[in-house]
């Protein structure tokens, strides 16, 4: 097959890869399914399409639709070519206002569809939780629904044509069609013409209709995607009279790609709401109150009303961007409803919601009731919508599995069936995560199993089995919104009926002949605990690391990844996670990937070192380690820390290379510079011999060596006067931890600092102590930063507590006390680092403190209008403190701050001055944050407390940006 993939490869305008690299990444999604696929293709055009099609056909294999943001029961994972449209396939083709429909191509994001629209009023409604990444394609494929499918339904409902391929290759555009139409269709003589001549056979035929209506889920199931749809094309107007119009879009819409490859889809697109809305988050004591409290709500017509029990509501609190999104939540409940409801005005929407309050009070349920309007409506979706992600966080292998998570049900039936299904799972001595869609009858249900052992396979079907049965006695659907896939395509026939199951594989095999589209998916599928991501039963072997990771091992936090792929977003959504993937849209460059191709080799390996991979080392070549992920990914996959991980253990096989040790040693190379400081500045400026350093170095020639001041800062501190000798009081006293950036090359900036702090009537304290070991981390030369952490820890433990913190210039420095160091200290040092951690703050949060404690005052700065443009550094995103520097920026009156919506500038350290790095480390610097800062006012101060980030925004714009310690400088008054 190899010689038949290349010629294929040549033919192709995109790409196609069949390394085992590529290969392994794409052998799972979000599902609990993983299977080798023979390879891996980016179409650009219909033609490759076409060419993907006559391949398979000619070869015998077949081909995977793939976007992003939809698969939960693995809908594309197999054996065959993933044709993967979601990185050219991305075009919005057309829209009309006044017919409200838009045109797409399957990879365009939902979220990012709708922020086209809203310049035209209109607004595409089916909101999926994973909607800043989830594309077109897959919500049809899946027939995609969301929290507010109580007012927008299904996608199904918005498809009002397809653009596609068929088996043959033959294009075919299915729409709305009369009786002659369809009736004209039925007369072609070619592939399209049977798939509407055997529909009209099978539906016409009385035996047949009478078995769909009798055993398809009922009709007030809304939520419905059990098998191929052909109880509500029976519900048209060739077979029903006085109904809709036939449409295949219906039959389409949630086929997984099995029928044909969709390359458009025309949508119907409704009014962009205008009326405001407010979220009332109602609080129980009870699930079984949460459940009969939902159909109160519903009966005020809602919006939306959506739950969340315990369990997840427990998982937020440890998680860094979801913590922040608990200002809602009063105690302990055992679940809240969300629901909203929206009026003319705020005084509307408040009556409409006491309303519903007094309703529930009357029926003795429910105990705070949190009205939240505004923007602060999106913080509560955020944290609703972080549910799947989180549930991943669960420490060991015990975790909430993807098994019976989508069923549905009549929401009048939702709270009886809850009871039989929570009866299911004490018998087993189980218990399960409950959340979702309650105003449809549908809750997200993840029962807590452990599929690395032979038992937790074996539940897996088991309940699973007995789960369908239980949805098939209340008529629901066991598919909602996920999909069968792999995971329910078994259970169809008990679902619908054999009868009806026959009907479906006739629908195959008319329409796929040769099985080339999506093979093993709703009809003929696997049983459903085989091919699974682990193997019941294998041993996992004992792998040393560097750092500790708490109650894991390095696997199981690998292992916290779950494929819900929230590392997909486009800079366009916000938020830094992954800057990479953003500039790329490369699925090897996401933090998924590098969580994937880890479990993969340190589960298989055979090596003595399963770090020893070039594939492991390719595929983290372009994490940044800005640590987004550590905050911005629900399940809290830290691969900044896992990146470092790996090349220490890489290194242990392979040496370190030259250019990694010169930065990793970055501080004690420049010390050794500094008494030379004039000579290396010539030469480091010059430009024949910079460019024969940055060749050596392996440094882009287009970067600029930062250049060594002629004095250190700790020297110049050590003659400076005191001016808290003596008689003069401090309001308090702060470490000045003397980082090696401030301390060698930004010795100015150090000084201002210092004068700052102390103007402002505090004692600064310098001791003699260790470099910070940030360089040596992010080059993964993890033993010799321990060294330094452990001094580092050593030296302050007995000097720190809360009336006396430890502050520096450079963000990065500090917080390796609080994030590095606790995982890399000696065990006996553990609990100091622990100790310590929250007393070492960076600079805005000590001056943030001190100015809402009342130390510092607004009227000690100048009073003069300016505008300011803030870049935050990626670890200040990371540990949420991007408002504590805007808050900082804007203590002198007047000070208009603006946070630029970028994420990583795209330098990250040391990153974007390899040579390799520099084309990339640019691109991600012109997604958002060069253009922001040329797009500025020239009286307007662009702030930026990273140095990286200052060095990148001068080579990225010619604009020499501020740490805000010089910005507070320059306004602080005598």
């Amino acid at each position: 097959m190899e010689e038949q993939l290349l010629l294929l490869s040549e033919e192709l305008h995109g790409e196609l890869f069949w390394d085992e690299k590529m290969r392994l990444l794409y052998a799972t999604d979000a599902s609990a399914y993983r299977e080798l696929p023979l390879a891996v293709a980016y179409p650009r055009d219909k033609h490759d399409l076409r060419v993907l099609i006559d391949f398979a056909r000619t070869n015998g294999t077949s081909l995977i639709p793939r976007t992003a943001g939809t698969s939960l029961a693995g809908q594309v994972v197999g054996a065959g070519i993933v044709v993967d449209v979601s990185k050219y396939f991305t075009e919005i083709l057309e829209v009309n206002e006044e017919a409200s429909w838009v045109r797409v191509q399957p990879g365009v994001i939902r979220d990012e569809l709708n922020m086209f629209l809203k310049p035209h009023r209109l607004y595409f409604g089916p909101e999926t939780s994973t909607a800043n990444r989830a594309m077109i394609g897959g919500m049809v494929g899946n027939n995609s629904c969301g929290s507010n499918s109580l007012i927008y339904g299904s996608a199904r409902e918005h498809t009002l044509e397809v653009q596609a391929l068929l088996s043959d290759g033959s294009e075919v555009t299915f729409k709305a069609l009369t009786y002659d139409e369809f009736d004209r269709k039925c007369n072609q003589d070619d592939l399209e013409g049977q798939l509407y001549k055997q529909c009209r056979s099978l539906l016409s035929n009385y035996r047949n209709q009478e078995e769909i209506r009798a055993h398809f889920p009922k009709p007030s199931v809304h939520r419905r995607n059990t098998g191929y749809a052909i109880d509500l094309l029976l519900e048209t107007d060739p077979f029903t009279a006085g109904k809709e119009p036939f449409n295949f879009c219906k039959l389409i819409c949630g086929s997984e790609g099995t029928l044909a490859f969709i390359t458009e889809i025309k949508l119907h697109v409704d009014p962009l709401p205008s009326q405001p809305s407010g979220l009332l988050c109602v609080h129980f004591h009870t699930l079984e109150d949460a459940l009969q409290g939902n159909l109160i709500v519903l009966k005020h017509k809602p919006l939306v009303s959506e739950l969340m029990d315990h369990y997840i509501l427990e998982r937020t609190k440890d998680n860094l961007e979801q913590s922040k999104n608990r200002f809602f939540v009063s105690g302990e409940p055992q679940a809240i409803l969300i629901a909203e409801y929206d009026g003319v005005d705020e005084a509307a929407i408040r009556a409409k919601v006491a309303e519903v309050e007094a309703d529930l009070l009357a029926h003795g349920i429910g105990y705070h009731f949190p009205l939240v309007l505004g923007a602060a409506k999106k913080n509560v979706w955020d944290l609703r919508k972080a549910g799947l992600g989180l549930l991943s966080n669960v420490p060991g292998d015990d975790k909430p599995v993807a098994v019976i998570e989508d069923t549905a049900v009549d929401v009048a039936d939702l709270p009886a069936y809850i009871a039989d299904f929570n009866l299911i799972l004490e018998k087993y001595k189980l218990y399960a995560v409950h959340y979702a869609h309650a105003a449809t009858g549908e809750l997200h249900l993840r029962p807590i199993i452990n599929l690395k052992t032979q038992e937790g396979n074996e539940l897996f079907r088991e309940i699973a089995l007995e789960i369908a049965h239980l949805v098939k006695k209340y008529k629901g659907s066991l598919s909602g919104e996920h999909g069968d896939g792999r995971l329910r395509g078994e259970f169809i026939p008990l679902m619908i009926g054999d009868h009806n199951y026959a009907l479906l594989k006739e629908i195959k095999k008319t329409w796929d002949p040769l099985g080339i589209f999506n093979p093993g998916k709703i009809v003929d599928t696997p049983a459903m605990n085989t091919f699974l991501r682990y193997k019941p039963g294998q041993q996992e072997r004992t792998i040393k690391t560097v750092f500790r990771y708490g109650p894991q091992t390095v696997l199981q936090h690998a292992e916290q990844c779950n494929g819900s792929g929230d590392c997909r977003k486009s800079h366009l959504s916000g938020g830094t996670m992954c800057p990479s993937y953003m500039a790329t849209k490369n699925e090897k460059d996401t933090t998924r990937a590098r969580a994937n191709i880890l479990r993969e080799m340190l589960t298989n390996s055979e090596k003595a070192n399963p770090f020893d991979h070039q594939e492991i080392k390719e595929v983290m070549d372009l994490c940044l380690s800005c640590k987004a992920c550590k905050s911005e990914c629900p399940s809290s996959v830290d691969m900044a820390k896992l990146k470092a991980e790996f090349l220490q253990g890489y290194y242990d096989s392979h040496g370190v290379p030259f250019r990694s040790r010169m930065i990793g040693h970055v501080d004690a190379m420049t010390k050794l510079m500094q008494p030379i400081a004039g000579l290396y500045n010539v030469v480091a400026g010059n430009k024949y011999t910079s460019r024969l350093v940055k060749n050596i170095l392996g440094f882009a020639p287009e970067r600029e060596i930062p250049k060594i001041a002629s004095t250190t800062l700790r020297k110049w501190f050590q003659q400076k006067d005191k001016p808290f000798v003596g008689n003069r009081k401090a309001i308090k006293s702060v470490y000045f931890f003397c980082d090696e950036f401030t301390n060698f090359n930004e010795v100015e900036l150090g000084k201002k600092a210092i004068l700052l702090l102390e103007r402002l009537g505090y004692e600064v304290l310098m001791v003699p102590h260790a470099f910070s070991g940030r360089a040596l981390i992010s080059k993964g030369l993890l033993r010799d930063a321990k060294k330094l952490a452990n001094k580092n820890v050593e030296i302050f433990r007995d000097r720190l507590d809360k009336d006396t913190q430890l502050l520096a210039v450079e963000p990065s420095t500090i917080l390796t006390f609080r994030d590095e160091y606790v995982d890399l200290v000696d065990d006996h040092l553990l609990a100091d680092a622990e100790r310590i951690a929250p007393l070492a703050v960076t600079f805005e949060e000590y001056i943030l403190q001190e100015f809402e404690q009342g130390h510092i005052s607004s009227a000690q700065f100048d009073d003069q209008a300016q505008e300011i443009l803030l870049h935050g550094h990626c670890q200040q995103k990371a540990w949420g403190l991007l408002p504590t520097v805007s808050k900082v920026l804007g203590i002198p009156s007047n000070y208009n701050v603006k946070q630029i919506p970028s994420g990583c500038c795209g330098m990250a350290g040391s990153f974007g001055y390899e040579k390799e790095h520099y084309a990339l480390s640019q691109q991600i610097g012109e997604l958002v944050l060069f253009p922001a800062v040329r797009g500025k006012a020239d009286t307007t101060i662009v702030a930026a407390p990273g140095s990286s980030c200052r060095h990148q925004i001068k080579d990225g714009t010619g604009v020499i940006a501020q740490h805000p310690i010089e910005i507070l400088w320059k306004a602080l008054k005598g």
